[in-house]
């Protein structure tokens, strides 16, 4: 099932989610026609596959192993948002895009709100900002959707905006 969710994933993030037939994502799997409607019986649930692979990978990418002093583990964790959309995301965020091409989605809504929210949660945690969950999402969402636009720039100013959200003196 990983195997099938990783190559969706990419799939899904290469084209869009309207523009791969069920034969491209077929390919993309690297599985049988059989084996992927097995695993994943509709494009909905490919959809989601796709998604909570990326939520993994995303999850790791920006939190493990991240250094002990708060303000240190911020300015990491906005570094590694930056790179992967250097890497991964160039376009923007790929739940968002996944709600917005199927905005009736129930699970789709639920699974991008149970993902910033688990982003914010750990950001709060790493960082020693309890309270301050919406504030840190609000930075990590304002680079992802700035990234695409202004690069490097739009890290700079993130880590400059949390900054801001440290206690005096610290």
């Amino acid at each position: 099932m990983s195997k099938i969710a990783a190559g969706l994933e990419r799939a899904f993030a290469s084209r869009g989610f309207a523009e791969p037939s069920v034969e491209d994502l077929r390919d993309a799997a690297d599985v049988s026609l059989r084996t992927l409607y097995k695993y994943t019986p509709s494009r909905a649930e490919m959809v989601l596959a796709a998604l909570e692979n990326r939520h993994q990978r995303y999850l790791a990418r920006v939190f493990d192993d991240l250094p002990k002093e708060p303000g240190e583990a911020l300015d990491t964790i906005l570094t590694r948002v930056g790179n992967w959309m250097a890497t991964e995301a160039s376009h923007g965020c790929l739940f968002h895009a996944a709600v917005a091409a199927e905005p009736g989605s129930q699970p789709l809504r639920a699974l991008l709100e149970r993902h910033k929210a688990e982003v914010a949660a750990r950001a709060a945690a790493a960082t020693d900002l309890h309270g301050a969950d919406t504030a840190l999402l609000l930075i990590i969402e304002g680079l992802t959707q700035a990234w695409p636009l202004r690069g490097e720039a739009a890290l700079d100013a993130a880590k400059r905006l949390g900054l801001a959200l440290r206690p005096p003196g610290s």
